[in-house]
C-alpha cells in the first residue's frame, strides 16, 4: 500500500514510505509481544506469507518458545484486515492458553473458546462468530466429534473460517509421543474446508517420521519449516541414585538451589502427592498438580507458579504443552518413556529468562514398570474390536459407552479411545445417545499397530541409553528428533558446563526413608453398582448397600516406598510363598495406626498365590488373637482370575461366578477381610456383600497392595 503527501512548506510532493505486508505484520507482532523493537524471524515471516499471500498449508516444527503462536496470531490479524473469516485453532490445551489469549487481546484480537467447561456460553459465542465479532475461536479436539458440534456448528464454521490452525500437531500422528484419537478427526475437517483456506500446523516435538506423517495428512503442496531444536538456555544433567529415599532426599537438599520457580515431574498421580507432601515437610513451598486436580485449583496453581509465588509444582505431564511461564528449572523424578516426550517436558524451562535454566533427571528402577503399565493401554486386540462392532450391529440402536462396557471387556477409557479410532475409520459413528455401527467394512491393521508398538519399545531403549550416555545430552535429544543441526551444547553435565552433586544429608535421607516406609493406603469402598448388570442377568443396581467399610493396604504398586517390594512380590515370575518379613512389619504398622475393631478374619481364596494369602491371614490371626472363620472361596475354576478385570460390569459377573462364601461367622461379627492385591475392588465388594448377608455387622478389608 502506497501513500503520498504534499509538503506545504516546500511546495513540492514528498513520497512517504511504502508499507509492505511484512511491515504491517511486524507492527502486529510488536503489539502482540509488547516490545517496540520486536522483529519477525525469517521462518516466521515465511510461514505468515505462505498463509496470507499464497493461501497455502504449512507445517512449522520449531522448539518451544520460538514463537509459533505469533505466526498464527499475526496471520489472523492480516487475514481479518483483508476480510477473511475467523481463525479456528484446534488445541488440546485450552486451559493452558490463557496467557496467549491475553497477549492476543493486547494486539486487538477478539478470542473465544468452545469447550466442555463453558457449555452455557456456546450459543452466544456461535452468534458472535456468525456476526463477525470473533477473530479467533479455540476448540478442543474432543469438540470435533461431539455430535451437536460436528453436525450443527462445524460445517458452518468450516465454510466461514479464514484460517485453520492445528496446535500440537504431533498429536495427529500415531507415531507421535502424544497421539490422540480425537485429532484424527482433523483430516475430515481438512477435507471439508473450501478451496483457498490456509492451514497451519505447529509442534515442537516431531521427528522426521512424525513430520512426514503430519505433512501427508495436511495434503499436497505443504510448506514444511523445520528449525534448530537447540534450547540455548537449558543446562541438562542426570543424577543417578540407587534408591527412592536418596532421590527424595536429593530433592529436599537441592531444590532451593535451583534457579527461580519450576516443575518437578513425576510419572504417576500418586507420586505427585507423596513427593509434594514430603517436600512441604522439609520446608519447601510446593503443591501437587495432575489431571485429577480440580479445574479452578489447577488455574490458581498455574498462576502461582508463573508469578513465582511458589517454588515448584510437583506434577504429572498434565502440566505440559502450552504452559508458558519464565521457569528456571525442571526436575524429572523418574524418566519419561521416550526422549521425545522428555524433550517436550524440559521445554517448560528457560523461557523468558536471561540466565541458564537447570534441567535434572533422577531416574529410578521403577520407571520401566510404569512404562510397561502405560504400554498395556495400547489399541485393543482384534477380537475385542470385532466384539464391539458386533454388539453395536446387534443392538440396532445407539449404545452409550457405559452400556457397551457390559458387552466388551474393556475399561471405559480404552473403550472410548477405541471407538474414536473406529469413528474416524468410518466403522462407527457417534450420535445423540451413544454410538452406532455404520456397517462399513473395517480392517484391523495388525502390521501398523505392531510397528507402532515396536517404535515405542525403541523409544524406551533410547531413553535408557540417554541415561548412560557420555555424549552431549542436548545433542542426543536433538538427534532423536532428527534435528540436522544437532551439535554439542557445551552446557550439559557431559560437556562440562553443569556440575550436579550426588550428596544428600543424613537428616534428609532419614526423613525420606521414614516417609517412604510409612505404610498405609486407604481402600475406598465402592458406592454404586455398574450400570447394565441387568443385561448380564444380575439384579443389582444403584447405590451399594451392605458393602465393605473403608479399608487399608500397605501401599500402591506405583508408590516409591513399599511399592518396589510389592512390585517384586507380584511379578509373574516370583514364586508363591509366605509374606516377606519387611511386609509383615508394614502390615503390623498399618494395623497400629488404623486400629480396626474386629472379631474374626476371613480371607479371599487365591489361585496364583494361595500360600501368600493363607500365610497373611494366619499371621494376622496369631498377632490379633482372632480366629480365621472362613474363606471367600473359588468354586468355579473355569472363570480365569482376571476375567473382566478391565470392565466393571464384566468383573462383577465374573467374580459372582468364580467365588462363593464358605464361612462360619459369629453372630454380628465385625470381619477383617484379607486379600493380597486390590485391582478393581469388586472382589472385596462382593465378598463383603456375602459376609453381610451371612450376618456380619461390618466388613473391613486389609490387603498388601493396591494396583493403581
Amino acid at each position: 500500500m502506497a501513500a503520498a503527501a504534499l509538503s506545504g512548506a516546500a511546495g513540492r510532493q514528498v513520497a512517504m514510505p511504502v508499507t509492505t505486508l511484512r511491515d504491517r505484520a511486524e507492527e502486529h507482532l510488536r503489539a502482540l509481544v509488547g516490545r517496540p523493537d520486536a522483529e519477525l524471524r525469517e521462518d516466521q515471516w515465511s510461514a505468515i506469507a505462505a498463509l496470507v499471500e499464497d493461501k497455502r498449508r504449512a507445517l512449522v516444527v520449531q522448539k518451544t518458545g520460538w514463537g509459533k503462536s505469533a505466526v498464527y496470531f499475526v496471520a489472523t490479524l492480516l487475514l481479518r484486515e483483508a476480510g477473511s473469516g475467523p481463525t479456528v485453532i484446534v488445541s488440546p490445551l485450552l486451559a493452558l492458553m490463557r496467557n496467549q489469549i491475553a497477549a492476543a487481546e493486547r494486539a486487538g484480537i477478539r478470542a473465544a473458546t468452545i469447550n466442555s467447561t463453558n457449555i452455557e456460553d456456546w450459543t452466544a459465542i456461535e452468534e458472535s462468530i456468525h456476526a463477525g465479532s470473533v477473530d479467533v475461536l479455540l476448540v478442543s479436539p474432543e469438540r470435533l466429534n461431539n455430535p451437536g458440534f460436528r453436525d450443527a456448528v462445524l460445517p458452518r464454521l468450516a465454510a466461514e473460517c479464514g484460517l485453520l490452525v492445528v496446535d500440537e500437531a504431533h498429536c495427529i500422528s500415531d507415531w507421535g509421543h502424544d497421539f490422540r484419537p480425537d485429532y484424527r478427526r482433523i483430516r475430515t475437517l481438512l477435507g471439508d474446508l473450501p478451496d483457498g483456506i490456509p492451514v497451519l500446523a505447529t509442534t515442537a516435538t516431531a521427528n522426521a517420521r512424525v513430520t512426514a506423517d503430519v505433512a501427508e495428512q495436511l495434503g499436497r503442496d505443504v510448506l514444511v519449516l523445520r528449525g534448530s531444536l537447540d534450547r540455548e538456555t537449558l543446562q541438562l544433567g542426570v543424577v543417578r541414585l540407587r534408591t527412592a529415599e536418596q532421590r527424595l532426599a536429593w530433592l529436599a537438599d537441592h531444590l532451593a538451589e535451583q534457579p527461580g520457580s519450576g516443575i518437578v515431574y513425576c510419572l504417576t498421580v500418586a507420586a505427585t502427592q507423596e513427593v509434594a507432601d514430603y517436600l512441604r515437610s522439609r520446608g519447601h513451598d510446593v503443591a501437587a498438580y495432575s489431571g485429577r486436580t480440580d479445574t479452578a485449583e489447577r488455574q490458581a496453581l498455574e498462576e502461582d507458579l508463573a508469578s513465582g509465588r511458589i517454588k515448584a509444582l510437583v506434577a504429572t505431564s498434565a502440566l505440559g504443552m502450552g504452559f508458558d511461564a519464565p521457569l528456571g528449572f525442571v526436575v524429572n523424578l523418574g524418566a519419561p518413556s521416550s526422549p521425545v516426550s522428555y524433550y517436550q517436558q524440559i521445554g517448560r524451562a528457560g523461557r523468558g529468562i536471561t540466565g541458564p535454566a537447570s534441567v535434572v533427571l533422577l531416574p529410578g528402577l521403577e520407571d520401566r514398570d510404569i512404562w510397561a503399565y502405560f504400554a498395556s493401554l495400547a489399541f485393543p486386540r482384534e477380537e475385542l474390536v470385532r466384539r464391539t462392532l458386533g454388539s453395536l450391529q446387534e443392538a440396532g440402536r445407539p449404545l452409550s459407552t457405559q452400556a457397551l462396557e457390559t458387552y466388551v471387556e474393556l475399561n471405559r477409557t480404552r473403550l472410548e479411545t477405541m471407538l474414536k479410532v473406529l469413528d474416524v475409520d468410518g466403522a462407527v459413528r457417534r450420535v445423540q445417545g451413544g454410538w452406532t455401527a455404520t456397517g462399513e467394512e473395517w480392517v484391523y491393521d495388525t502390521e501398523r499397530y505392531a510397528r507402532v508398538a515396536e517404535a515405542r519399545e525403541r523409544e524406551q531403549r533410547a531413553m535408557l541409553a540417554y541415561l548412560d550416555s557420555t555424549e552431549c545430552r542436548m545433542r542426543y535429544l536433538r538427534e532423536q528428533l532428527d534435528d540436522p543441526e544437532a551439535a554439542d551444547c557445551g552446557r550439559c553435565d557431559n560437556c562440562g558446563g553443569l556440575t550436579l552433586g550426588t550428596s544428600v544429608s543424613e537428616e534428609s535421607l532419614a526423613t525420606a526413608g521414614e516417609r517412604l516406609q510409612r505404610p498405609g493406603v486407604v481402600i475406598e469402598p465402592k458406592k454404586m453398582w455398574p450400570t447394565g448388570l441387568d443385561r448380564l442377568g444380575i439384579a443389582l443396581k444403584g447405590k451399594i448397600s451392605g458393602g465393605p467399610e473403608e479399608g487399608r493396604a500397605v501401599a500402591r504398586l506405583t508408590d516409591l516406598g513399599h511399592g518396589q517390594a510389592l512390585r517384586e512380590l507380584f511379578r509373574p515370575e516370583t514364586p508363591d510363598g509366605p509374606v516377606p518379613v519387611p511386609l509383615v512389619k508394614a502390615v503390623i504398622e498399618v494395623l497400629g495406626e488404623w486400629r480396626p475393631q474386629i472379631d474374626a478374619i476371613v480371607h479371599v481364596d487365591s489361585a496364583r498365590r494361595p500360600t501368600l494369602v493363607a500365610d497373611l491371614a494366619a499371621g494376622l490371626s496369631r498377632y490379633l488373637h482372632l480366629p480365621v472363620v472362613g474363606t471367600y472361596a473359588i468354586v468355579d475354576e473355569t472363570v480365569e482370575p482376571d476375567r473382566g478385570a478391565v470392565n466393571s460390569a464384566q468383573r462383577v459377573a465374573a467374580v459372582g461366578r468364580r467365588f462363593s462364601l464358605q464361612a462360619d461367622l459369629p453372630p454380628g461379627a465385625r470381619v477383617l477381610l484379607v486379600d493380597d492385591l486390590v485391582g478393581t475392588g469388586w472382589t472385596l465388594t462382593l465378598a463383603a456383600k456375602a459376609l453381610r448377608e451371612a450376618g456380619a455387622e461390618a466388613v473391613l478389608p486389609l490387603t498388601l497392595a493396591v494396583s493403581g
